[in-house]
């Protein structure tokens, strides 16, 4: 359904072009959860934005391909992509508790995104609100109440309704959970997981926590410094990581079973985006890295059926 391929992201700020996101692909089909995962500033938000074009003015795309039912949306105008918004593929924002406009009621936010994209009468639109809002679980009568009458929980839910509201075949969720307690994200959690079945959505999730990728998505995108470093199916990037960022980043999350162990930390920092070489972005931090980290940018390579590693030894790392 979505292809993006050899996609290329720059900012531009007083110390140059940022490289956001450098050369990222992957393929999302129908009715599967794809997450992208990784810690903040790698790129994540940017990839999501680029999908329905909707990048601040800074940013740049600079190279790629992003093919949606085989068009290319690089090659729309912006015209064009208004129609292909909500209609074809949505957003759910990052933030979205703070989305919602305060002196609109939610009903009105939502049959705005109805009656840009389709000519429909009150009682049509009252009656697709009132469905939107049974389906995510809130309670229709509270359509026409302002958004700082809902709590958190339902403001997320009824920005899953908005991005619902023109039927698309693909939702992106950018940090769905954040700043939710962790009954609210299960709820948020089991709400999209229903969907995905019922409605057969395919679905982008953006997320850094690992815990909600395992629970919910069906196959994952690493990424560190703007750079895919590995991906594949949840199963195999869980039970096998091979990129030594993927096993940091599963080393560093909490273990509720088993004998209590040490937390372990990625130490260093991520490299400034605005000043690199052609080099691996992650060794200056990788227990395993070499000389040939700092002088050769390393390409991804299958190492397994649907999974995918950018790393020059991680054969070696893989039998350590």
């Amino acid at each position: 359904m979505l292809k993006v391929e050899g996609l290329r992201v720059h900012y531009k700020t007083k110390r140059g072009m940022l490289k956001a996101v450098d050369d990222v692909s992957f393929s999302l089909e129908k009715g599967k959860i794809l997450a992208l995962v990784g810690e903040s500033g790698c790129g994540k938000t940017t990839v999501a934005l680029s999908l329905v074009q909707l990048l601040p003015p800074a940013a740049r795309i600079l190279g790629g391909k992003i093919t949606l039912f085989e068009d290319n949306l690089l090659t729309k105008t912006e015209s064009q992509m208004r129609d292909i918004r909500w209609k074809k593929i949505s957003l759910v924002f990052q933030g979205s508790l703070n989305s919602l406009n305060p002196v609109l009621t939610v009903r009105q936010q939502i049959t705005e995104a109805i009656s840009a994209h389709d000519r429909v009468g009150k009682e049509e639109l009252d009656s697709h609100v009132q469905r939107l809002f049974k389906g995510v679980g809130l309670d229709p009568s509270r359509a026409k109440n302002f958004p700082h009458e809902f709590s958190g929980g339902m403001k997320q839910r009824a920005m899953i309704a908005m991005a619902l509201a023109c039927d698309p075949q693909i939702v992106i969720a950018d940090e769905p959970t954040t700043a939710l307690d962790v009954i609210v994200q299960y709820q948020i959690l089991e709400l999209m997981r229903s969907l995905r079945d019922y409605l057969q959505l395919s679905m982008i999730l953006i997320t850094h926590d690992l815990q909600v990728v395992a629970e919910l998505c069906d196959e994952v995108v690493i990424m560190y410094a703007g750079k895919v470093v590995e991906s594949g199916d949840v199963y195999g990037i869980f039970e096998n990581p091979q990129h030594p960022y993927t096993r940091a980043l599963l080393r560093a999350v909490p273990k509720m079973e088993g004998a209590k162990t040490e937390l372990r930390f990625v130490p260093g920092s991520v490299p400034d985006l605005t000043r690199l070489v052609p080099a691996c972005r992650f060794h200056s931090r990788c227990p395993y890295g070499r000389r040939a980290c700092e002088d050769v940018e390393p390409k991804m390579e299958q190492s397994g059926p649907n999974h995918f590693v950018a790393c020059h030894f991680w054969k070696e790392i893989e039998n350590s």
